[in-house]
């Protein structure tokens, strides 16, 4: 058997209690609850880091707390108290009661019902309750609108500033575009910013000021923007600019994104282009999270003209300094905060000095070359020529040599030479600490995602398949791939691909699922190289990924990088390139100099903006009539925003605990609502398969699901013919007789059966476990807690069975998958035997093929173990030793029937691949 002590032993001490732990999940999750005053975080905001890691703060941006007047409060008074925000007459205010808060925000925020809708449910509502004699708050929606926009929380109003082409007119035919006002829609930015940083939602998640990090080594540790070293070279030259002025006060990055994003296809490719703002000292995980850590504070003007006329030097110009002069205005209610002080208000409560500077700023390569002002195809981090991106003795750019070399050359030789357009100056120019070449963060999405994988890699795959193997041929290929895709056994939060990757429109979703499967699908039909080259690029993007980095990854950014370049030779070779230099690609040479500056590429990814437009464009904009639709979008976010607002404040002095109806009843019998202490309570929905957890910090806990199933018998003898197991009650008393002697190094399968204890106790079937862990690279709650689903279940949806496979630690002293054996779970069960409750889980083995990673996928490969009888091994581990789910893909050795059935798959094939690439935890987990 694989483990030859039993895994469920306790083995690891509290340093500080006799209690003992099984992994070292369960004593972090001891630690944090009974002995938190004993490992004190680093201040106030980082309990949400691990207490393992030291912390330098930045020597003079202290980010002290002061009085309303500026100066430096004593140690641990007090925040000195804010205007409050609900009115002691009414709470609810604007609204009556909770009823009608609650009416409001469930037709237009959850339910987005039309006024015709609402109108007819305000009529419904008032035919209740006038039988009563009470009569209800609004008579129509517009009444309800007025009530929602006199909320004062939560929002900056929106602003249209008129702009018209000023140049000089042609002779002759003046173009259409020189007399049209193009409508710049923005929001005062500083006012957004405040917003941001008085959210007490943030209290844990915000860092305020630049700090370096080390973990125990003495490495050190690159994650949130705070810890690089843009934000500490940032602070000081604010110090040297501004002397002792500047001591004790906070440096207030501010963080940008801007993208376009089409709305319809059918009316028109209507477009929109939307300017996001973040505060910098939030962490990465809050960011990523919901919520207004990132804010629509602009849509930049999208002009528009024939296509004679976008060839049109002048044109051409126009757009890009219109781009520009919209940019600089955005920005510029916190020009005078760049240079001298504002009091703030902060996630704690407190008031703080603080300075605003212009921080990373997130963009795809289309609107990079935009910011920085410089020809298609060049870089706009470096003087890399076209032909030779990835030339490693680039100059990097900077607005100081741009500066000096538009001084000394002609235009035309600095367009061909160094890819500078002379007609162009960033918006960046005019702010104080800010070079947009510098700020230009690393993309993940565009990039690497989108960039890299899909649009090159994937694409060159298939070219080479049609080289190879002709058309005929490369099709019946291809939808092999396609059924081995989606052939893949399911996995908490992995997409499906019912017909392959055969579908006609990509999302960065889409490439982000077929990344997880692409490799193993491939492999026997393209060349060994040519899957080494797809797995070293997806070793750098998970490594890039990753919410912290330490010297130790960023070297191994560095030698995966280098070893693709070495592999993707392979396409060159084969036929599919003539040569590979391409600006995303090319991109990744900056990603360790990047993490260097910013920190970690997961909190400063376009895929943060992108999945803003849902709630602030595409949401708003189909909520319009289409006519004269950004005026009403404008209007709708900033309904949302308020709602939103409102019910944060209302949450937070505990008045939307329970029902509408039961808090009504609650006031009505007396009772007022208390403040609301925090919490780490989950609901657990069965149907749900993963999603971000609040609490602790752990690194590893599994449970039974909260309710048993019914249907099972309730004994082992009868439970075991009921499961078809009839080994189940030897494996159940082995697993008693290594729990009842934990010092031993005798393995359990050695021992007599007589001499094990027998069983006869009520055992409670389950159909789930849910597994919390500290994921902060993958979909989490604010402070980096993931949960999923792992499934063992005889009917999944009355469709078919689904039992999940597991990681079950069977070595703590041994990394990565040499200290973990693979479980197929065939059941998950609990029991008490001699008053100790034991939740646990059948498994079957699979076993590691060989001491390592197959060379060519770089993935362990795993089988199914059986006895000499050919009968599965199968063992009860305690739940405390399964450290999360497992994701296995099929050895496809042949061509696969059309019809087969992914649910299928770990039954009927002999060998799988150990997917490390299943999410971001995974990688790390098993690298």
């Amino acid at each position: 058997m694989p483990n030859a002590i039993p895994s469920s032993a306790p083995h690891i001490r509290c340093a500080h209690c006799p209690r003992k732990f099984r992994n070292q999940g369960g004593l972090t999750h001891h630690l944090n609850t009974h002995h938190r005053e004993l490992t004190p975080p680093p201040n106030d905001e980082d309990h949400t880091e691990d207490h393992s890691f030291t912390y330098v703060r930045h020597p003079r941006s202290a980010a002290r707390p002061c009085d309303e007047n500026g100066d430096v409060l004593p140690p641990h008074a007090p925040p000195v108290p804010s205007t409050p925000t609900l009115d002691p007459e009414n709470p609810w205010s604007p609204f009556e009661d909770r009823l009608s808060f609650d009416f409001a925000s469930f037709h237009f925020v959850e339910l987005q019902t039309s006024r015709a809708q609402v109108d007819t449910a305000i009529d419904l509502w008032a035919a209740a309750i006038s039988k009563h004699g009470d009569s209800v708050p609004w008579n129509n929606t517009e009444q309800i609108y007025k009530t929602i926009d006199a909320i004062q929380q939560g929002t900056s109003p929106w602003k249209v500033y008129k702009i018209k082409c000023q140049g000089p007119r042609p002779v002759g035919t003046v173009p259409k575009w020189m007399d049209e006002e193009y409508e710049l829609c923005t929001r005062d930015t500083r006012l957004l910013i405040l917003g941001q940083l008085r959210t007490s939602d943030f209290k844990g998640n915000f860092h305020y000021g630049p700090y370096m990090q080390f973990n125990a080594q003495g490495d050190r540790i690159w994650s949130n923007l705070m810890s690089a070293d843009w934000a500490w070279k940032q602070a000081d030259e604010i110090f040297a600019e501004h002397g002792d002025d500047a001591v004790g006060a906070m440096f207030i990055p501010v963080i940008a994104g801007s993208d376009k994003t089409t709305v319809s296809v059918a009316t028109g490719h209507q477009q929109y282009h939307p300017v996001y703002i973040s505060s910098g000292g939030i962490t990465n995980t809050a960011r990523r999270a919901h919520g207004n850590a990132v804010t629509p504070a602009a849509f930049l003007p999208i002009p528009k003209t024939s296509k004679k006329q976008r060839k049109n030097p002048l044109y051409q110009k126009f757009v890009r300094q219109l781009y520009h002069a919209c940019l600089a205005r955005i920005f510029a209610p916190l020009k005078d905060g760049m240079s001298k002080p504002e009091l703030v208000r902060c996630p704690d409560g407190h008031l703080r000095r603080a300075y605003f500077g212009l921080g990373p700023y997130i963009a795809d390569y289309p609107e990079q070359v935009y910011l920085s002002g410089i020809v298609n195809n060049w870089c706009p981090k470096c003087e890399a020529n076209p032909d030779f991106l990835d030339n490693p003795d680039a100059l990097p750019r900077s607005h100081q040599r741009t500066r000096v070399l538009i001084q000394a050359f002609d235009p035309g030789i600095l367009w061909r030479e160094l890819g500078i357009r002379v007609d162009v100056v960033p918006f960046t120019v005019g702010f104080p600490r800010a070079d947009i070449h510098e700020l230009l963060s690393p993309d993940l999405l565009h990039q690497v995602i989108k960039g890299t994988f899909k649009d090159h890699l994937v694409t060159w795959v298939y070219q080479y398949l049609k080289l190879e193997y002709g058309e005929a041929r490369a099709l019946e290929i291809t939808q092999d791939i396609d059924r081995r895709i989606s052939a893949v056994p399911p996995f908490p939060g992995l997409r499906r691909f019912p017909d392959g990757r055969d579908f006609q429109q990509w999302t960065g979703d889409d490439s982000k699922a077929l990344m997880k499967v692409f490799l193993t699908a491939i492999i026997g039909y393209v060349p060994s190289e040519m899957v080494q080259c797809i797995s070293v690029f997806l070793d750098f993007c998970y490594l890039a990924r990753r919410n912290s980095h330490s010297l130790a990854t960023l070297q191994q950014l560095e030698q995966a990088l280098d070893r693709f370049h070495h592999h993707r030779n392979i396409f060159i070779r084969s036929g599919v390139r003539v040569d590979i230099s391409l600006p995303r690609q090319h991109s990744l040479m900056h990603y360790v100099p990047s993490i260097r500056l910013y920190g970690s590429p997961n909190g400063l990814c376009s895929s943060i903006t992108e999945s803003k437009h849902i709630k602030a464009v595409k949401e708003p904009w189909r909520r319009s009539n289409r006519y004269n639709a950004l005026v009403q979008m404008l209007r709708t976010i900033s309904r949302l925003e308020k709602l939103t607002a409102a019910r944060r404040e209302f949450t937070k002095w505990g008045m939307m605990v329970g029902s509408t109806s039961s808090y009504t009843m609650m006031v009505l019998e007396g009772g007022a609502p208390e403040p609301l202490e925090e919490s780490d309570e989950e609901v657990d929905n069965e149907d749900e398969e993963l999603g971000p957890v609040s609490g602790p910090k752990v690194l590893s806990s599994v449970k039974l699901a909260r309710r048993a199933e019914s249907g099972y018998p309730r004994y082992l003898q009868p439970l075991a013919r009921h499961i078809d197991q009839p080994h189940f009650p030897e494996a159940l008393r082995r697993f008693l007789w290594a729990q009842l002697h934990p010092d031993t190094n005798i393995s359990a399968d050695l021992v007599p059966l007589n001499e094990c204890p027998p069983f006869h106790g009520r055992i409670s079937v389950y159909h789930s476990a849910v597994a919390h862990f500290y994921a902060p690279s993958d979909v989490c709650g604010a402070g980096g807690m993931h949960r999923e689903r792992i499934r063992s279940n005889p009917n999944w949806r009355g469709e078919y069975p689904r039992y999940d496979t597991v990681l079950v630690d069977t070595n703590a002293d041994r990394p990565g998958m040499l200290g973990m054996t693979v479980g197929r779970v065939l059941l998950f069960f609990a029991f008490t035997f001699r008053d100790v409750y034991y939740p646990c889980a059948l498994v079957h083995w699979l076993i590691p093929v060989g001491d390592g990673p197959d060379p060519e996928s770089g993935l362990w490969v795993v089988k199914p173990e059986f006895d000499a009888a050919r009968r599965r091994t199968l063992e009860v581990v305690h739940i405390d030793s399964v450290a999360r789910a497992a994701h296995l893909l099929p050895i496809y050795n042949s061509a696969l029937p059309e019809d087969f059935h992914f649910s299928l798959s770990l039954d009927v094939f002999r060998a799988f691949f150990v997917n490390r690439f299943a999410d971001h935890h995974m990688h790390e987990f098993l690298t």
